[in-house]
């Protein structure tokens, strides 16, 4: 079920992309470019010459597929540390947004670790037994790996935790590890 989310957040993403167009100092180095690899997961059920032709559009200096399905994306550092500005404060927003939800009613709060590796979302417990608000972790589980994987960290470390806590005494309800857990589902 988590998988048919994967589409739309993605476009979420590719909008973050191709809005800011940047990034940071973190992954590979070569002359002044940073290069990222995204690992193929994050491109399942999409076109990727699409993908490609869009972050070209969007000012990717060079996009590749690998032999393995993943892309590396290669931009200037002020593209990166542009885009890495663009992806934090979309991921704010989409925090915004989820607080406000009435989508989601039982999720009072979120909060947030600076490498948006941990989201800890606080809830009114007897809404949130009787919901399927858990869906709203892997929106910010999704785009906590992709804010972690443009940041430099290796594919094989990137992890985002999600923890949900009962608003009235902080007990820990539930917790998801991404893409652990989703992987163990599978």
């Amino acid at each position: 079920m988590a998988r048919k989310w994967i589409l739309p957040l993605f476009i979420l993403l590719g909008v973050l992309i191709s809005g800011c167009s940047g990034g940071q100092e973190k992954g590979s180095k070569d002359g002044g470019n940073v290069e990222v690899t995204i690992p193929a997961i994050f491109f399942e059920g999409q076109d990727i010459d699409s993908v490609i032709s869009k972050a070209k559009s969007s000012g990717m200096k060079e996009v590749s597929k690998n032999d393995d399905g993943s892309l590396t994306y290669k931009m200037s550092e002020a593209e990166h540390k542009e885009m890495m500005k663009g992806l934090k404060e979309g991921i704010l927003a989409s925090v915004d947004e989820l607080k406000a939800s009435e989508d989601f009613k039982s999720i009072k709060d979120v909060t947030y670790d600076k490498s948006f590796s941990e989201f800890t979302l606080s809830v009114n417990k007897e809404e949130f037994d009787n919901s399927l608000d858990t869906m709203a972790s892997f929106g910010l589980a999704l785009t906590g790996m992709y804010y972690q994987l443009f940041n430099g960290v290796d594919e094989k470390d990137y992890k985002v935790k999600v923890i949900f806590k009962d608003e009235s005494n902080g007990d820990v309800i539930n917790t998801i590890i991404y893409p652990d857990d989703l992987n163990k589902k599978n």
